[in-house]
């Protein structure tokens, strides 16, 4: 019987995983205070207003380059054949076997064991390169550069030569679970204010004549806006990976105001970018969406490899209006649209200061494999 179809990973993942790993991490309800100019989120899927992150794993996986490369067929063949590295130190490129995660998984179950904590980060993986099918095997193979597992201050399990976070297995089930969900309008998350924020935003906008001191006034802003509603789409809110959606958003936002340093020179505020017009109605949102280059495949489909993965920032401008938000004006402010410049060149950067960004690439990374693996149905091959 194979182990590595669609039904045997969710059977598997959603019974057996979530009984001997431990508890998700809920979604920590923040109360966010923001300025006018990090104020909402981005465009979304069609005519949906998709705040703070957007992934969108079905339009990733359908681009696919038309030209089949042999080298693909080559590298599987290589890992394949290739005794597995030990584990417990740097590899470059190091091979996973789901039906052995798989196996693990059961066999801790069954025990009443605790799962390895090789095996809740995918033999120590930082990133997936590769998908290789072994029919062979019934098999599905991940390879990537790994590390020896270590736990740092935070408890969260890292590289013990890189201290980059590690992929995570529970984030690989999270996204296998969550395919059709994702596929009604992509994995995302949105920071909003409420209608109340927003009237008294606008009371305030109204009363301002001159800005001599546009700080003050942000933070008068900030103040009036209050609490900001939280939205996460497509996965499980109480997930670690729905958290790290609403969190990278939250610190990207913190870094836009200028609440918190990017610890990266070329990535100053947005804050200190602006400047403040006096009953300004135009309100610039930021989000991140993840963009990869053409997923390149061997002659047989049977080897697939991603390049190119990134989160690129981009902006809108809103409009206030009597009645509320009006999302979508379709103009951008070039002062925002600068700040996300900066915010794409900067982000490995930023992503090493701050690894909530890195852990939003990873999971990225699992939702466009979870995605490729459906789509192409490669645990029936």
């Amino acid at each position: 019987m194979r182990s590595c179809t669609r039904r045997n990973v969710f059977t598997v993942f959603e019974n057996s995983f979530a009984t001997t790993c431990c508890a998700l991490v809920l979604v920590v309800v923040l109360n966010l205070f923001f300025t006018k100019h990090v104020f909402g989120q981005g465009a979304g899927f069609g005519a949906q207003a998709v705040g703070g992150i957007s992934v969108d794993t079905d339009g990733i996986v359908r681009t696919i380059n038309p030209q089949a490369l042999a080298s693909i067929a080559a590298q599987r063949k290589k890992i394949l054949s290739a005794n597995p590295p030990k584990t417990g130190q740097r590899c470059e490129l190091q091979k996973v076997s789901l039906k052995r995660i798989l196996e693990d998984v059961q066999r801790a179950v069954t025990e009443h064991d605790l799962v390895s904590p090789e095996v809740l980060t995918l033999g120590g993986l930082e990133q997936i390169e590769y998908v290789f099918v072994d029919p062979d095997a019934h098999d599905l193979i991940l390879a990537g550069p790994s590390d020896e597992v270590a736990v740092d201050g935070n408890g969260s399990f890292v590289g013990a030569t890189s201290g980059r976070p590690l992929l995570l297995l529970e984030d690989l089930v999270v996204a296998l679970r969550s395919i059709d969900a994702a596929r009604m309008g992509g994995m995302r998350c949105s920071i909003d204010p409420t209608p109340e924020g927003i009237a008294r935003l606008q009371e305030i906008l109204s009363s301002i004549k001159q800005m001599p001191n546009p700080q003050k006034i942000f933070r008068s802003m900030e103040e009036a806006l209050g609490p900001q509603q939280v939205t996460v789409g497509g996965v499980p809110a109480d997930t670690h990976f729905a958290q790290v959606l609403v969190a990278a958003d939250y610190r990207m936002k913190r870094i836009g105001m200028g609440l918190e340093s990017s610890e990266v020179a070329e990535l100053p505020s947005y804050l200190s970018m602006v400047q403040a017009t006096a009953g300004s109605t135009m309100l610039p949102r930021f989000w991140l969406e993840a963009q990869y280059s053409p997923i390149a495949r061997d002659p047989d489909e049977l080897g697939w490899k991603l390049t190119g993965g990134k989160m690129v920032c981009l902006t809108e401008t809103d409009l206030l209006v009597r009645e509320g938000m009006k999302r979508g004006s379709g103009r951008t402010d070039k002062n925002a649209a600068l700040w996300c410049e900066q915010m794409t060149a900067c982000y490995d950067d930023l992503a090493s200061n701050k690894p909530v960004f890195r852990e939003l690439m990873n999971c990225v990374d699992l939702a466009v494999v979870a995605a490729l693996i459906d789509s192409r149905q490669l645990g029936d091959r």
